[in-house]
């Protein structure tokens, strides 16, 4: 998808595209005051923004821990830690069809999981068990479109930059391209489409920094995964992979993936051909 640099002054009539039992759990509610966007348009969005029929492809991967904790930005956050010296990083790679009052766009969440304020956290176990300051710190998030990317940076302080991000469904594989500025491919990522089905009714949460202050945001997710998992990841160190499902081209945009020593055989795929989900404002009691 190329990039939509237009500032559209109004809403996108779609509100019919929201009828599924999982959006009635949230009460819509305007922003306290409108979002400037520039060149004289300004709005006044509804929250938590709702995501339908959204095509999800996800990756994870184990890389270098202390790479991992050099890209936190705040000295409450430390990554989850895993055997041999290592951390995680998910690739959660969006097309989004249908975005409450927005246009379409795509997107691609580069996060680390942490813990936040935690003091001490014990290996591994956040990952796979419920703690409560767990959460993800999202350190790079292309995205097709000018308006999400202003809306990112300054409601929550992501990391968002617009770049042409194509996601392709054929086969047996869904594939994410993305592109920098000069139209250089940097980065590639190959999802199986099949593997054991599993269901994923899940309530997270993201942290970032806007004015120099930690943010804490909530994000709900349901649907139908494939999932694809390489548990002795766990165990072995530095595996070398038959074939590369992680391609990092030569960019620039590339070098901050490179730093953190991503392994080549991933921990994890999950694939999902639609599922919704919703993101809501920063928590007023973090």
């Amino acid at each position: 998808m190329k990039p939509n640099t237009t500032l559209d002054p109004g809403f996108l009539d779609n509100g019919d595209q929201f009828t599924d039992e999982f959006f009635k759990r949230f009460e819509v509610r305007p922003a306290p005051t409108p979002l400037e966007l520039g060149e004289g348009v300004s709005k006044t969005y509804s929250f938590p923004t709702f995501y339908a029929d959204v095509t999800c492809a996800i990756a994870i991967y184990l890389c270098n821990y202390e790479r991992a904790r050099a890209t936190m930005p705040h000295q409450s956050m430390q990554p989850v830690k895993m055997p041999g010296g290592r951390s995680v990083v998910l690739f959660s790679c969006y097309q989004y069809r249908n975005v409450l009052n927005i246009a379409p766009y795509n997107e691609i969440a580069m996060t680390i999981p942490i813990m936040a304020g935690a003091g001490w956290s014990p290996p591994l176990l956040p990952l796979v068990m419920d703690f409560k300051k767990k959460g993800y710190y999202v350190f790079s998030m292309p995205v097709t479109s000018l308006e999400n990317q202003i809306r990112g940076t300054r409601i929550w302080g992501l990391p968002k930059i617009v770049e042409e991000i194509d996601i392709r469904t054929g086969g047996d594989l869904c594939t994410t391209i993305a592109r920098d500025d000069g139209g250089e491919i940097y980065f590639e990522l190959s999802v199986p489409k099949t593997g054991t089905a599993k269901h994923f009714d899940e309530t997270g949460h993201l942290y970032s920094m806007l004015d120099g202050g930690l943010l804490k945001s909530e994000t709900n997710f349901k649907g139908d995964f494939e999932v694809n998992t390489n548990l002795g990841q766990l165990w072995t160190k530095g595996q070398l992979a038959e074939t590369r499902t992680l391609k990092l081209g030569p960019s620039p945009r590339a070098e901050q993936l490179r730093a953190l020593e991503i392994e080549e055989v991933p921990f994890q795929f999950r694939y999902s051909a639609s599922m919704n989900s919703c993101f809501d404002l920063p928590l007023t009691d973090f």
